[in-house]
């Protein structure tokens, strides 16, 4: 009898803690490939599962934060998916690379051309965005689902310290510290890439590496030519010797 309780009760808890954590797993998200690092680049994902078991997901709008603008959003390319990229003039032109930028992102829209997300699936929503701005510690993207029987669900809400998670929470990104090499998490390939283009564009450097290979080799040539003089030398005085 005591197991059949112990049984039963571990069921309910189980149960209970399914019941409580369902809705968190339900909601749109977004998360970096990799790191999202200030200052940066990254690829960010909104994820989107179907919350319903009797509709689609049809349609995705994330709204990009006014307060952190970035300068550059570029949705990846999805079958299935039209992607409409709006973008908004800026109250302040943000400099990027020495240029001025005076326009940035302001939403994203996918409408599925078929099927969309259907019921017990999920899908992934790929953006590169950049660059990240280095005075925040999170980047909050508001999001609206849409789904085939009209029914449309908010994800606006923003997270309040020291209160309990909202119904519809708004998507958030949490930014990392940057790299202490100043790369923001640039990758090797990047760096290699670079210096094969700075030795194509700069034909001087790659004279004076040729320049330098030409002295080793002359300065190499010189030796082994003294060492096999030496050689000859003292193999003629041990023959007179003998």
């Amino acid at each position: 009898m005591k197991v059949s309780r112990l049984a039963a009760s571990g069921a309910l808890a189980g149960a209970a803690v399914l019941t409580l954590s369902g809705p968190a797993f339900a909601h749109v998200s977004v998360q970096p490939e990799g790191t999202a690092a200030k200052g940066g680049y990254a690829v960010v994902d909104f994820k989107v599962p179907n919350e319903r078991d009797n509709a689609s997901t049809t349609k995705l709008e994330v709204t990009f934060p006014a307060d952190h603008p970035l300068a550059s959003a570029m949705p990846e390319p999805m079958d299935g998916w039209k992607i409409h990229v709006t973008k908004s003039k800026l109250a302040k032109p943000l400099e990027v690379h020495g240029k001025k930028i005076t326009e940035a992102v302001s939403k994203i829209t996918w409408t599925a051309n078929g099927k969309g997300i259907e019921p017990g699936y999920f899908e992934k929503f790929p953006v590169s965005v950049g660059a990240l701005p280095e005075d925040a510690d999170e980047l909050v993207f508001k999001a609206i689902q849409t789904y085939d029987n009209k029914e449309v669900v908010r994800w606006i809400e923003v997270q309040q310290d020291g209160q309990e998670e909202p119904e519809n929470p708004a998507p958030v990104l949490t930014l990392s510290a940057a790299s202490e090499d100043g790369h923001h998490g640039s990758t090797a390939a990047e760096d290699a890439s670079a210096e094969t283009t700075t030795a194509a564009s700069d034909p001087a450097a790659t004279s004076d590496g040729s320049d330098t290979t030409a002295r080793v080799l002359a300065v190499v040539g010189i030796a082994v030519g003294a060492l096999g003089v030496a050689y000859g030398v003292l193999a003629g005085r041990r023959r007179t010797d003998a």
